[in-house]
């Protein structure tokens, strides 16, 4: 059967680049054609495609990933029965510095897409489009994920004002609980504070606090500190403290807007269709994946039958190192590919992080990477996070259940498997200390030091 292949450039504002291919004499049978994201103008770059051909000639699109254009060009090809593949932009940069090392442009990308199918099929993977509910979901738990992330920063802009403004606030009160809220919100003028005493806040704390009796013991310590803070500062006009407070309930108020609707919205949206979609909730039963972290698996996994091996899913996910081998060399220690979606690779971190308490496999790892690898926590906890996957896959391509087991493969209990992980596999505090980000930096700069000192002394 012909096949004829079509190599698109896709652009988000500006017009679309294509140009067509014959499988068989690798020549181009058009002229780069020009198109918006239009049926009409769409159709028109099909029938060029087809032009000159048998009636059975094969059609075959290669987008690159650009913006949501790829989606809907690609669902319209889909639909006409053309098959369509989806690349990443790295794939097509890397083959544009063979086919022009010093020019780049869009019309060059549509030749190189065109050639790909040619030169690396194997590399080359159907375009995945999820269906109406998953983009749902994809959506939702990005929004999470943003939520997340504007109430962690604006938590840390309240601690960082603390720290200048009262010399800190965090040894006194838990710095996110409904008293130190409170303090931010009426009591935040340090002179103010030592001006109205210990009993008057007191009494004006017990009057509000959400929990009756109401915990007053820390008042005495906040009437010290304010009484530090006056001693540093002496001038009240150095910090304007009634617009400094003005300001922090402001943010106050965006962390309690951005929790309501972070609530909201796993509550309404993402746990309701994350259940539809995987009625099963087999996810659940890996420790540290709650329902959160399964929907986020199931959004951006979509078909686990479109990875034909373990082998495949680990090189989407990006958890997994760079490789450099020539002759007898492997190079070792390399960085992490850091493909596919990020909200993937951080989820699977932060389940990592709870499954090495409880998963006597997952443990195992840690405890190798850290004791006898010297890794810090980290790069130890990423390499967790790539066997854990590893188990997100074969949940889901076997659809069943996982099972705890010991590192011998005998099925244990929650309880057992949490005792074999604490006495097998805890890493004592002095290895953590010993690998950990800032002591190896240190070691890394007096390396370098002592070779600087011996080739000036030669």
């Amino acid at each position: 059967m012909e096949t004829r292949i079509i190599g698109i450039d896709l652009a988000v504002k500006a017009v679309h680049k294509a140009i067509v291919l014959d499988q068989a004499s690798n020549r181009f049978v058009s002229q780069v054609l020009k198109f918006h994201t239009d049926p009409a103008q769409i159709e028109r770059v099909l029938e060029r495609a087809r032009a000159g051909s048998s009636d059975d000639v094969r059609l075959t699109a290669v987008l690159e990933a650009t913006g949501m254009a790829w989606y809907s060009v690609g669902v319209y090809l889909e639909q006409r029965g053309v098959e369509v593949y989806r690349v990443n932009g790295q794939q097509v940069a890397d083959l544009r510095r063979i086919y022009k090392r010093h020019a780049k442009s869009d019309r060059i990308d549509a030749r190189v897409l065109a050639r790909l199918p040619l030169l690396c099929p194997e590399r080359l993977h159907h375009c995945f489009f999820p269906s109406g509910l998953q983009m749902t979901l994809q959506r939702a738990c990005r929004e999470v994920f943003r939520l997340t992330g504007q109430i962690t920063a604006s938590k840390n802009r309240l601690l960082a004002t603390d720290q200048f403004a009262w010399l800190g606030l965090a040894d006194i009160l838990p710095p996110y609980e409904a008293a130190a809220f409170w303090i931010r919100e009426h009591w935040y003028d340090p002179w103010r504070v030592y001006e109205a005493g210990e009993a008057a806040i007191a009494q004006a704390w017990s009057e509000v606090a959400p929990q009756q009796p109401a915990d007053t013991t820390w008042v005495g310590a906040l009437i010290r500190q304010a009484e530090r803070v006056i001693a540093l500062y002496t001038d009240p006009d150095r910090i304007d403290y009634p617009h400094l407070q003005t300001s922090l309930q402001r943010e106050q108020a965006r962390i309690r807007d951005a929790q309501t609707q972070l609530h909201q919205l796993r509550l309404k949206t993402v746990r309701p269709i994350y259940r539809q979609l995987h009625p099963q909730g087999y996810l659940e039963s890996l420790r540290g994946v709650g329902q959160d972290s399964a929907a986020v698996y199931i959004a951006f996994i979509g078909d686990i039958l479109r990875f034909p091996s373990l082998r495949d899913f680990r090189g989407w996910s990006g958890l997994i190192p760079f490789s450099r081998q020539s002759g007898d060399a492997q190079a070792q220690g390399l960085r992490i590919t850091k493909a596919g979606p990020n909200l993937i690779k951080a989820t699977a971190v932060l389940n990592a992080q709870v499954a090495r308490l409880w998963d006597p496999q997952i443990a195992a790892v840690y405890y190798t990477q850290m004791m006898e690898r010297g890794k810090h926590h980290l790069q130890a906890l990423c390499a967790c996070a790539t066997h854990l996957l590893d188990r997100v896959y074969v949940v889901l391509r076997e659809d069943r259940p996982y099972e705890l087991r010991d590192v011998d493969g005998t099925p244990v209990d929650k309880s057992t498997a949490r005792s074999i992980c604490q006495e097998r596999y805890t890493v004592p505090d002095e290895v953590r200390r010993r690998n950990n980000h800032r002591v190896r930096k240190a070691r890394a700069e007096r390396r370098l030091e002592r070779r600087h000192n011996r080739r000036r002394n030669q």
